[in-house]
């Protein structure tokens, strides 16, 4: 018959938690800022390159991606209930790095001048295919009432 194994003793020599002083003091030290004097001292981001692209939108389905419509170039997976929250975009081959261009996956990209509800901040996740250049694409789902093609849309590559 095998017999139990155990590092702890039964008995140890510590002081049991119930025997210790009850009296604990805590030294609490006050912030040297307010959040309000951090935010005021965050470095804002600062556009590093602007481009002007034509940008559209697209949906994660076979017909407008490759066979695996889910996980983008980079190998991130797209919440399919909602794709749109995910602030994802595609860029043309000609404008990533990997084909020459500046930008990467993971770059931070400021949009404008495609509208209210679609300009801000987006993240490079995904390229788009070899015959489309100087252009993004916005990821949106297939359930978002957005469509549409837009020209003169300003970029800026954010540091």
């Amino acid at each position: 018959m095998a017999e139990e194994f155990s590092l702890f003793d039964e008995e140890s020599p510590e002081t049991k938690i119930e025997e210790k002083d009850e009296n604990l003091t805590w030294h609490l030290k006050a912030p040297d800022r307010t959040i309000r004097e951090i935010e005021e001292t965050e470095p804002e981001l600062v556009p590093t390159a602007t481009f002007t692209v034509s940008a559209s939108i697209y949906h994660p389905v076979p017909g407008q991606t490759d066979s695996t419509p889910y996980i983008t170039a980079d190998g991130s997976r797209i919440n399919k209930k909602n794709p749109k929250k995910h602030r994802w975009i595609a860029v043309s081959r000609d404008l990533h790095s990997r084909w020459g261009g500046d930008i990467s996956y993971g770059d931070s990209l400021q949009i404008t001048g495609v509208s209210d509800e679609l300009d801000g901040l987006y993240i490079v996740r995904d390229v788009m295919n070899r015959r489309i250049r100087n252009q993004i694409d916005i990821l949106v789902g297939e359930k978002d009432k957005v469509m549409g093609f837009w020209k003169n849309v300003e970029i800026a590559k954010l540091n």
